[in-house]
């Protein structure tokens, strides 16, 4: 009896170990076979592909004001509306100047993009210099500006097209404070002051902060017309009329 006892304790001892390690094993098998597959945004046909260029630093209000009015578009009908998205140099989160994280959409150093017909530049903390330095993400700009169709800044974001040559030529603006900086930076550039906004050829620079709302619906009302402008403003409680806003468009 003794010796039974001792051999059913054998067999149920080796049981659980052996149980054990094959939930270890099981943990370790399923640790390594997880594949992480990017997801990228769903991207509609018919659309214009508008990429906002996102960094360490960069001012929310500069990114979310257009990305608000530009997404809004998708909900008006007969037009050709926008798809959004963020492209950056990483696949981590970037955190903004306010301490918002971001995971970009693509990675504009390794992924392939999709062709983007509107180029957005907000504002970033370090604008005004060492980004001015990053020599990939200057090429990435002028890249991207060989085939948009509107390559649009915000606030200091007019740096960044400046020093990628775009706005030689051109009229352009920034942030008010910033706009004798500019001009001593790029003392070639025509940079104006006492407007929100300038739209010259395919470029729009605009002051930024919370009148980056008026750019972007400016650009909106060049594109859809005043009516589908109008209701975009409305949906965001904005009063728009392009009457009263001090701007300026180069023919």
């Amino acid at each position: 009896m003794k010796n039974t006892l001792y051999i059913l304790t054998l067999i149920l001892l080796v049981s659980c170990n052996n149980i054990e390690n094959k939930k270890v094993d099981l943990n370790n098998t399923n640790k390594k076979d997880v594949v992480k597959t990017k997801q990228f945004p769903d991207l509609k046909p018919n659309r214009y592909n508008v990429a906002f260029l996102i960094m360490d630093g960069t001012f929310n209000t500069e990114l979310t004001a257009p990305f608000d009015i530009f997404q809004h578009t998708i909900f008006r009908e007969n037009i050709k509306a926008m798809n959004v998205f963020t492209v950056a140099n990483t696949d981590q989160a970037i955190t903004t100047f306010e301490g918002m994280r971001l995971l970009p959409d693509y990675n504009y150093v390794t992924d392939s993009l999709p062709k983007i017909d509107i180029l957005v530049v907000p504002s970033a903390e370090h604008h005004l210099d060492t980004d001015l330095e990053d020599k990939a993400m200057i090429d990435f700009v002028k890249q991207i500006d060989k085939e948009a169709q509107f390559v649009t800044s915000h606030c200091d974001g007019a740096f960044v097209l400046a020093e990628a040559g775009l706005l030689n030529n051109k009229v352009s603006t920034t942030f008010p404070s910033d706009i004798d900086k500019m001009r001593q930076r790029y003392p070639d550039l025509d940079i104006k002051k006492d407007v929100l906004f300038v739209h010259d050829g395919k470029y729009i620079t605009s002051a930024g902060g919370a009148k980056s709302f008026e750019a972007a619906l400016y650009l909106c009302e060049y594109l859809y017309g005043k009516e589908i402008t109008q209701s975009l403003a409305g949906g965001l409680v904005i009063d728009w009329d392009l009457n009263t806003i001090p701007h300026l468009i180069v023919d």
